[in-house]
């Protein structure tokens, strides 16, 4: 790791300040600009940007005009996030940092839209794709380990994806690009008086790059929320709904990729994906006193999903042919208090209870060409229902002794109960982990204005999860305990002129017990301890009016400490599959006069190893260069063209096929698009 950077960079933002004493600051850089429509409209939510760790926000201008097939692909301008762009349908992809890979197996970080908690089961993201581009006000994501808020899935931090609240408007977006791909979207406010409405819809249907790619989708929200007159109090609804269809085109060999990037292999034919999903929230903040406040949420999530998926060619029983079925439904609620005591001390606490009834059935059939999942399937693998339960609560002081300094400790405890049933009968209890205790400490000293030191180390924790063994003790099921996760964090965020923010951290995270479970497939593989570390540099600037910069450069590394393979090799030294070493971004704006913007932006992503032994080679590396025009026609209505991968460039995302294939293991390869063009509508009435 290049260490030798950090003291060079702190030495060049020292020299570039007054040094003098300063109010304590913060932590977080904001891309682009953040809308606050209106009375019952939400600013940057005080409990994430006062997290004394790595913060970033990224706000509605560089997201409303972007053409992407999966709000998730937005991250992909912000600092050290890795996409893992999966491409089969409705399982497009994800988003991660921290050296936390996307490939299922360790879910490590947990997202949420306007607060409410948003993974499935298993952690995966899959509720964020019910928000589109032009709903979206800003996207949070707080990095580490020292966040109290959240317990479940909040391993490697979290992610909030916060939509539009009240203000007048009436905003449309209509899109028509590379392969045939047609999107409508428009969102309505309306405001007044006492009471504001938000209304929100989308459709978006593409035959998509390669053969048997298709996908159409279609997303609705309504939002009411209810202010008294004083603004102490606010009431509001907020419901989802969202349904989408897609065919699979399925990996490819490296000899298939050869032959054809487009092309999908006859046995996927049959393959694709029904989902649907729902969410209602319902909003509670009340300003009892001006020291004392009050902030509820109760939510209730649905995800349904039907998949059919086809994994190989190979004609051996019915072990890459599965039809995979989950039933989820999610009631919780999230409570917290926050009490000003004092000048230099304020005190908050909180408390979290999420139930979750669910059920995942998957079957296998036998050998066919394209696979028929209209027989009767061979075997029955998983007719699983089970629940899980989650009690969590925090407490948190600020303390602040004197203008400069401000102290933050905190702490959590999570406990965890559930049942499964399996097909024969059997039922099981889930794993006792006990009362998860989670310790947290964050400090920040303002060295002038323009300069804050912050520390932060923290514990935060890794579950199975599942329908059956290992995260239910069925018989002969070894015990686990939860996999701990300790991550410390020292940074530096300045401003070495106006309009430029800048920011360096070097953190780590230690995990004791880690393992890699995949719920649908029923894999599980032990990575005991884990170490993941890097360095964090980033810079924003708004050189003049028209123009701004920006750029970042991650450098990160997750290796294993101690584990072995189910042979008895080691894996001791050996990098974490999946994970790159490094992730850039460099991006500009520029606004030529009243009537043009120029934009372009570069990502940039390194190789990784795909198997755990680190003896198949590296693959998944890309360099990306985005661009786009936009052009107002008048106040109300603007067109703009948006061309993705400008260079043409060929990658792919990669991963280790080593259980499907009855011996003969490979890397299997779900290439990416070219040159993409878009086309968009922008109203504003």
């Amino acid at each position: 790791m290049k260490h030798e950077l950090v003291p060079l960079a702190v030495l060049a933002a020292l020299a570039s300040a007054v040094s003098q004493a300063a109010q304590s600051g913060e932590s977080t850089i904001t891309l682009g600009e953040i809308h606050v429509d209106g009375s019952a409209g939400q600013s940057l939510q005080a409990g994430g940007s006062s997290v004394l760790t790595s913060v970033d926000v990224l706000g509605s201008d560089k997201v409303e005009d972007k053409n992407v097939m999966n709000s998730w692909e937005l991250l992909g301008q912000m600092p050290g996030i890795q996409l893992t762009e999966t491409r089969q349908g409705a399982e497009s992809g994800k988003a991660t940092f921290r050296a936390f890979n996307g490939e299922g197996y360790i879910n490590g970080i947990k997202t949420l839209i306007d607060g409410v908690p948003s993974n499935v089961n298993s952690g995966n993201q899959r509720f964020i794709d019910m928000v589109f581009p032009l709903d979206i006000d800003y996207i949070e994501v707080v990095r580490g380990t020292n966040d109290p808020r959240y317990g479940l899935h909040n391993i490697g931090g979290n992610i909030n994806f916060v939509t539009r609240q009240g203000g007048n408007y009436t905003d449309s977006r209509l899109t028509y690009g590379s392969f045939n791909t047609q999107e409508v979207q428009l969102a309505v406010g309306h405001e007044s008086e006492n009471f504001a409405q938000n209304y929100f819809l989308a459709k978006q249907d593409s035959d998509g790059y390669r053969d048997h790619d298709q996908s159409n989708k279609y997303s609705l929200s309504g939002k009411w929320f209810y202010t008294d007159d004083a603004s102490l109090l606010k009431l509001g609804l907020v419901t989802r709904l969202y349904h989408h269809q897609a065919e699979e085109p399925g990996f490819l060999t490296r000899e298939e990729l050869k032959a054809s990037r487009t092309d999908s292999d006859p046995k996927n034919a049959n393959d694709g994906d029904d989902r649907d999903m729902k969410q209602v929230a319902v909003h509670l903040d009340w300003q009892m006193r001006d020291d004392l406040s009050l902030s509820n949420k109760l939510y209730y999530n649905s995800y349904e999903d039907d998949r059919k998926v086809t994994f190989t060619s190979y004609p051996v029983g019915n072990a890459p042919r599965q039809r995979r079925q989950w039933d989820e439904q999610q009631t919780g609620m999230l409570s917290s208090m926050t009490w000003a005591t004092r000048d230099w001390l304020t005190l908050e606490g909180g408390l979290n209870v999420e139930h979750q009834d669910n059920e995942y059935r998957r079957y296998r059939y036998n050998y066919s060409v394209p696979t028929n999942f209209d027989t009767t399937p061979a075997r029955v693998q998983n007719d699983d229902a089970y629940t899980l339960d989650n009690f969590g609560a925090y407490v948190q002081a600020v303390i602040q002794p004197i203008e400069s300094l401000k102290i933050i400790p905190a702490y959590r405890v999570d406990r965890f109960y559930g049942e499964t049933e399996l097909p024969d009968g059997t039922e099981a209890d889930l794993q006792d982990y006990g009362s998860i205790q989670q310790p947290k400490l964050s400090v920040v000293y303002s060295l002038t204005p323009n300069i804050n030191l912050y520390a932060n180390w923290g514990r935060t924790f890794q579950i199975l999860t599942g329908s059956s063994a290992p995260a239910y003790m069925t018989a002969g099921q070894a015990s686990f305990d939860p996999s701990i996760n300790t991550g410390k964090e020292v940074g530096i965020k300045f401003s070495p002129v106006n309009g430029t923010e800048a920011r360096i951290a070097v953190w780590q995270q230690d995990a004791t017990d880690e393992v890699a479970n995949m719920p649908s497939t029923g894999t599980t593989v032990g990575l005991g301890e884990t170490r993941r570390r890097g360095i964090d540099l980033q810079i924003t600037s708004n050189i003049t009016d028209q123009w701004s910069v920006w750029a970042s450069h991650a450098i990160q590394e997750a290796k294993v400490v101690s584990a072995y393979t189910a042979s008895g090799a080691s894996l001791a030294g050996k990098e974490v599959f999946s994970t790159p070493r490094y992730i850039s971004n460099l991006g500009t704006d520029y606004q030529l006069n009243h009537d043009w913007r120029v934009g372009l932006q570069a990502r940039a992503q390194g190789d990784y190893y795909i198997d755990e032994l680190n003896q198949q080679g590296k693959y998944g590396g890309y360099a990306l260069l985005d661009a786009n025009v936009r052009y107002t026609l008048s106040p109300t209505a603007r067109v703009d063209v948006q061309v993705k991968n400008l260079t043409d460039r060929e990658y792919e995302y990669v991963w280790y096929d080593n259980f499907f294939w009855g011996g003969d293991d490979q890397p299997m390869f779900s290439p990416a698009p070219g040159r993409t063009v878009y086309l968009s509508l922008n109203l504003k009435l």
